[in-house]
């Protein structure tokens, strides 16, 4: 196979031995060329598009199969003469269709009735995966969105379901404790802000890593098990605004500033609370009580509500 070099290389070619002795490092090789998404080409060496992520990786392969007494070399390639880059291009596309098309069918499993756990986890694994496959899918495979949008109503079934399970009554948390963790940031106070709007003037709140000191509070926030915390997407401030039905079309938009400050995801673009968590961060740093830091941001809190368009 002969090799153009004379314009601006599109590929990245590694190309390596290594001593027939060295069984496990070749399995190894072998899978992190399949994480990073290359694909081999028919005669020798394996192929990614040329960009510093995909020349990092296989610069760091190459070393570690030379440190195996193997011998690697990467090469920057415009084109080949066996394949046009279109062609090389489909190659990848098929590749990463086959691994949508595993991913779908686990996606079917787990949304038949049977299998409806939906256990967080396993939601989890299943995003992750998707992610690890659209980080590789460098042309676009024609079925990603398919997936993709799978993934997102398996996601949003889950959350209305557990929505659904969840409905509560303020009256049945009247004169009780709520329990969160020290050092509150920006959806522990805004959600003590909620609790005491909406739900109980008079709640009380307590700070300790292990609600299992007090079995009597809620828990709220908490990596535990129980209580209000993140759900699917949601914060904490949003799942409660949902597990207690309220009805606000001001405080919609306080929970998408109070999602984009505490999730960092930019989901709704509102930047409103971002301010606010960085002033608690600071308060939390400079050691100030746990309940001074509370009492100040649930009134920082009323203003954004306030003020908030």
């Amino acid at each position: 196979m002969s090799i153009s070099v004379k314009q601006k290389a599109a590929w990245l070619l590694l190309v390596f031995t290594l001593p027939t002795a060295k069984a496990s490092e070749r399995v190894g090789v072998w899978r992190k060329l399949q994480r990073y998404g290359a694909v081999a080409l028919p005669a020798s060496g394996y192929v990614l598009p040329n960009n510093s992520m995909n020349q990092e990786r296989f610069e760091w392969l190459a070393t570690s199969i030379r440190s195996s007494k193997g011998q690697a070399a990467v090469a920057h390639v415009c084109s080949f003469d066996e394949l046009r880059n279109e062609q090389i291009e489909h190659m990848f596309n098929e590749a990463r269709t086959r691994e949508y098309q595993v991913l779908e069918k686990e996606l079917k499993k787990f949304g038949k009735p049977a299998n409806r756990d939906k256990s967080e986890p396993g939601i989890l694994r299943l995003k992750r995966r998707l992610q690890q496959i659209v980080e590789i899918d460098f042309f676009g495979s024609p079925i990603r969105a398919r997936i993709e949008e799978a993934v997102q109503q398996l996601e949003s079934d889950d959350g209305q379901e557990k929505a659904r399970e969840g409905k509560k009554s303020p009256k049945d948390y009247v004169g009780r404790t709520w329990i969160t963790r020290p050092q509150p940031g920006i959806d522990r106070v805004s959600s003590a802000w909620l609790i005491l709007r909406y739900v109980d003037s008079h709640a009380k709140f307590a700070f300790d890593k292990d609600p299992r000191h007090h079995p009597d509070a809620i828990p709220f926030d908490m990596f535990n098990a129980g209580g209000f915390g993140h759900v699917s997407n949601d914060c904490t401030f949003e799942t409660l605004v949902k597990s207690f039905s309220i009805k606000d079309s001001r405080l919609r938009l306080v929970a998408q500033a109070i999602h984009d400050a505490d999730l960092a995801d930019e989901h709704f673009g509102r930047t409103e609370a971002l301010g606010i968590d960085r002033i608690l961060d600071g308060w939390n740093k400079q050691g100030m009580a746990n309940e001074e830091v509370l009492r100040r941001g649930i009134e920082m809190i009323e203003g954004l509500y306030n003020g908030i368009r």
